[in-house]
């Protein structure tokens, strides 16, 4: 049986810029399509912008254009946020485009044909923002739930769409599938909007009034409501209904949503789908609202907006993608911060991944001749190969911060491994079984770079290609273990994951002065404690020392010319700042893996040295 997988997000409204929101939502899909593909599924990633209705039609003569020039330059603005945080979608649909503008009067003429559709007046209390009616029942303290705003009471009269005749269909359904609503507690709040009468839809507004929308095929005097014209997308899409990819896609479908248009998403589509004779999608899976730092939910008037799009070019895109699928449960209202993300990324990224590989590629140049040594048994690493089934179902049930904690839990056993096995102690007695281990955390590393990629898909090219492994490995190839071959592993190769700065935006700067260095170059330093295990005096130099250096499981030979400040014995014990990153040199015969650092003035010089409980091997920020 083919595998095949089909993800939506919603397509997102033109009247405002991308946001964190979109964002996120749109890094969820990301995540699955990819894990998906990896997966071996066929697999099919719909995104896009909604461009008709009221809203947009007031927006666009706020800004003085037209309207079909005000949402070409705001759609684009998605495109390109989406190509800044690397999103690969299969389509994006627009709802000015004809492809669509067809499905959707071809569904209307097909419900209004049944007799599910007719014409009333209506009298209600109404958001323009969201363009949909409430009651008095769902307004806080008389303002719309999810703007805040005050609601207008409106009376015109439109076409109706018979909703309430299929309420008791669509309460049997949820009851029998219970998991089409995910998580539970969306489903519970939608079976109690149903345990009461729903009403009929308003799902058309006078032409007259608005005149951007898509016309009713029998009454050119209305446009189609913006809901049941942008919901038809999931299908129009797919080339509904005829097209190979609707009938290959839609029996699959998941759709993503934020918590705010659960309503439309759960009873108006499914009301819709049910009337046009279309089969159901198979799961609607909703997210909850994204915090700001304080706790509430992001405003620009609150002034706590977070800026996916700033915080990617700061720390990189797959920073920032990591960072919001590690750090948000999906479903679950969650707070979003740079702190948080800085956090993030220096302990799982930084220190715990990309000093993974660092170590590694130092240890195969030094102790392996710079290749990936023979494969050999995984001496319990190869319990990484299990872990692409124990994800799967964590990432079918969206518990993607679970599943990226399962593969960083099995990053963090191989940095283990290397403390525990000591390659540096083996080489000197026992070269084989060092290659043998480092072989082993070779492989290691190639099982989770796949499990990482649909988070991180450039990254985890980078890990392979820092290795000299293959650029690209399926997820089934992460269940087998033994598949890197021997070969040489590149001599240069960037640090994943550099040491971000400090510096708080907006700091004031001094004016340029001639030999400064840019950030990017600064970050290119690594700076680490080293605790002095043992000192020896040169044998062919009387000014130098020779130190060897324990980086927290990790040793180093440092040659250091501090021998006439220094007797060896004084050093024992010391904790010093190693430069790590410095290309080895051979000092009077003697190869110098690294520099310590020291302040001098006049005749005086006194090692940096670190104090405290912090460990060999910390970084020093």
């Amino acid at each position: 049986m083919e595998k095949v997988f089909y993800v939506t997000t919603p397509i997102y409204y033109v009247n405002a810029e991308p946001h964190l929101g979109h964002a996120y939502t749109t890094v969820v899909a990301d995540f699955l399509a990819r894990w998906h593909r990896l997966d071996g599924y066929r697999t099919f990633f719909l995104t896009g912008t909604d461009e008709h209705g009221e809203t947009v039609y007031r927006a666009a003569l706020a800004a003085g254009e037209d309207p079909k020039a005000f949402v070409d330059r705001i759609s684009e603005r998605f495109r390109t946020a989406w190509r800044t945080l690397n999103i690969s979608y299969d389509d994006f649909i627009r709802t000015t485009e004809e492809r669509h503008k067809r499905v959707v009067q071809q569904v209307l003429q097909a419900v209004y044909d049944r007799g599910d559709i007719y014409y009333g007046e209506y009298e209600g209390l109404y958001c323009v923002s969201c363009e949909r009616f409430y009651t008095e029942k769902e307004l806080v303290e008389g303002n719309c739930p999810i703007h805040g705003r005050p609601v207008e009471r409106r009376r015109e009269g439109n076409y109706f769409f018979r909703m309430e005749k299929y309420r008791d269909w669509l309460l049997e359904y949820l009851r029998d599938h219970p998991d089409l609503i995910r998580p539970e507690g969306y489903r519970n709040e939608v079976l109690a909007m149903l345990s009461e009468p729903i009403g009929d839809l308003s799902i058309s507004r006078p032409r007259a009034r608005v005149p951007w929308g898509i016309p009713l095929p029998w009454d050119e005097g209305h446009v189609v409501y913006v809901w049941f014209d942008a919901l038809l997308n999931y299908v129009s899409a797919l080339g509904y209904p005829d097209g190979e990819k609707y009938r290959v896609f839609w029996p699959h479908a998941w759709h993503l949503i934020g918590k705010d248009i659960l309503k439309p998403h759960a009873v108006f589509w499914p009301t819709m789908l049910k009337a046009a004779g279309i089969p159901m999608y198979r799961h609607l899976n909703v997210g909850g609202f994204l915090l700001g730092p304080d706790g509430r939910k992001m405003s620009k008037t609150l002034g706590n907006v977070v800026d996916p799009f700033a915080l990617a070019e700061k720390y990189g895109r797959d920073a920032v993608r990591y960072y919001l699928l590690k750090e948000l449960p999906y479903g679950q209202d969650a707070s979003v911060s740079e702190e948080a993300l800085r956090e993030r990324y220096n302990a799982d990224l930084a220190n715990d991944l990309g000093n993974l590989v660092q170590r590694l590629r130092a240890m195969l140049f030094r102790y392996a001749e710079g290749r990936i040594p023979e494969p050999v048994g995984g001496d319990g690493l190869e319990a990484g190969t299990a872990l692409a089934a124990r994800l799967r179902p964590l990432v079918r049930e969206i518990k993607i911060h679970v599943a990226l904690e399962e593969a960083l839990q099995y990053v963090r056993s191989l940095n283990r491994y290397i403390n525990e096995k000591k390659p540096w102690e083996l080489a000197k007695k026992e070269p084989e079984e060092a290659r043998r281990v480092l072989y082993r955390v070779v492989e290691g590393v190639r099982i989770a770079s796949v499990l990482l990629e649909p988070a991180m898909p450039e990254k985890a090219v980078e890990m392979r290609r820092a290795l000299g492994l293959k650029e690209a490995y399926t997820l089934a190839e992460a269940e087998v273990w033994g598949l890197a071959e021997p070969q040489p592993i590149p001599e240069e190769a960037p640090i994943l994951f550099p040491k971000e700065a400090q510096k708080e935006a907006g700091e004031d700067q001094e004016a340029p002065r001639a030999g400064l260095i840019d950030l990017e170059d600064f970050q290119k330093v690594e700076l680490r404690v080293a605790l002095v295990k043992e000192a020896r005096r040169h044998p062919n130099a009387d000014r130098l020392l020779v130190l060897t250096l324990d980086l927290g499981g990790e040793e180093r030979t440092v040659v250091s010319g501090i021998a006439r400040w220094y007797a060896p014995e004084a050093l024992l014990g010391k904790k010093v700042v190693l430069v790590a990153n410095l290309k080895p040199a051979k000092l009077r015969g003697i190869e110098s893996q690294g520099m310590i650092l020291a302040a001098s003035q006049g005749e005086d010089l006194a090692l940096v040295t670190v104090e405290g409980e912090i460990p060999p091997g910390a970084v020093v920020k």
